[in-house]
């Protein structure tokens, strides 16, 4: 491999890593738009701080947002229900 091909396919490699750092930073801020206009009409932040749990995992978290959704009768896409997911699990329960 020429060296000119090596420094494509490096400088290509920061692009994608850029866009992809770009891309989850404006998912979650999609997330909190998302979650700020429909979530807190039923209840505040202090659902995801209580002690007690129901959340447990990622899956489990998107369940939830996904009967919320439901309940408020939206119609969001996967991605949208995603970015409120990525929202709230950076903002409060972390989960890897």
């Amino acid at each position: 491999m020429t060296t000119g091909k090596i420094i494509c396919h490096a400088l290509g490699a920061g692009m994608m890593m850029l866009v992809w750092l770009t891309g989850s930073a404006e998912t979650t801020k999609s997330g909190q738009e998302l979650h700020d206009s429909n979530c807190i009409s039923c209840h505040d932040d202090s659902v995801y701080q209580r002690r007690n749990r129901i959340i447990k995992t990622m899956a489990g978290l998107k369940t939830q947002i996904r009967r919320c959704e439901t309940t408020l009768d939206l119609t969001w896409f996967d991605v949208e229900l995603d970015s409120v997911a990525e929202y709230l699990n950076n903002k409060y329960y972390h989960f890897k």
